[in-house]
């Protein structure tokens, strides 16, 4: 039986001996990637704080005297939709296949709430006891959000807004009834199904109240079915009679699922919104 020492010298030789393996299995320390700068604005209008993720071109900084065109991207938290997206508009100055843009990411904190008008479906209001709230997140957006954003980058004065499923809805709802606040909109799958249909059943009323100006509107949905595609189809019969100065684009994707068409869905609606070459 080994005496103290002995064990002890056993234990340090057996240490010196394992240590280069070790090192070999442990991570290098590296640099990390980045995609974007995360920032947090007190919004008086939510009355809380939101944190907006931001994705500048790569070019950005060495071209002091160029401005860039601003999607806002709904979701848009780290654990969102800002990673994918964000990479989609690097891909796009890579490829020259849309334009340069800068990404801001709304993180999201109560989505029933900020994304879905007021709905008098019982059972709705019962699921969604916050529901209601997209009047107020479009003042935030238009009044505080947007400004704030033009105050710290170059920005062209181009605007697009994006989103998927309840966020779809906001889209479409924005769309609709606020339609000077951006200059295009983008909707996959949108939930056209709350409230009865409600947004789709008026979509041809409020198009026919819209306000002057040169617009684009990218539609998709996946293999949704039921009321949603109903709802889908109510807003793309409206369009057959578009106002002057909106270009509209449908394009369903019936191969995707609700979980697998934001990706694919946003590229084209790139290329459809913003397509390139990028101007010099």
């Amino acid at each position: 039986m080994l005496r103290a020492p002995a064990l002890i010298l056993v234990l340090a030789l057996t240490l010196l001996a394992t240590a280069p393996a070790l090192a070999q299995t442990a991570p290098a320390e590296g640099r990390p990637i980045v995609i974007g700068q995360s920032l947090t604005l007190d919004s008086k209008i939510l009355k809380d704080t939101r944190r907006i993720n931001v994705h500048l071109p790569a070019g950005y900084a060495g071209s002091p005297a160029k401005a860039y065109p601003v999607l806002f991207l709904l979701d848009g938290g780290e654990q969102e939709d800002f990673p994918h997206i964000a990479g989609l508009a690097q891909l796009g100055e890579l490829s020259w296949t849309w334009r340069e843009m800068i990404v801001v990411g709304i993180e999201g904190v109560d989505r029933r709430r900020d994304l879905t008008h007021p709905t008098t479906v019982a059972k709705e209001r019962s699921d969604f006891p916050t529901s209601g709230g997209s009047a107020t997140y479009r003042r935030f957006l238009g009044e505080e959000l947007k400004p704030w954003i033009a105050a710290r980058y170059r920005t062209s004065g181009e605007t697009a807004l994006i989103g998927e499923s309840l966020a779809g809805l906001f889209v479409v709802e924005t769309f609709l009834k606020q339609p000077a606040l951006f200059d295009a909109y983008i909707a996959a799958s949108p939930s056209l199904w709350w409230n009865d249909q409600s947004l789709a059943r008026g979509a041809a009323a409020d198009l026919a109240l819209w306000p002057a100006g040169e617009r684009r509107f990218y539609l998709t949905i996946g293999d949704e079915g039921s009321t949603m595609q109903a709802g889908v189809d109510r807003v793309v019969a409206a369009l057959q009679v578009a106002p002057a100065g909106l270009t509209w684009r449908y394009d369903p994707m019936p191969r995707l699922q609700h979980s697998t068409i934001y990706h694919p869905a946003a590229l084209e609606a790139f290329k459809t919104v913003w397509p390139g070459p990028r101007p010099d």
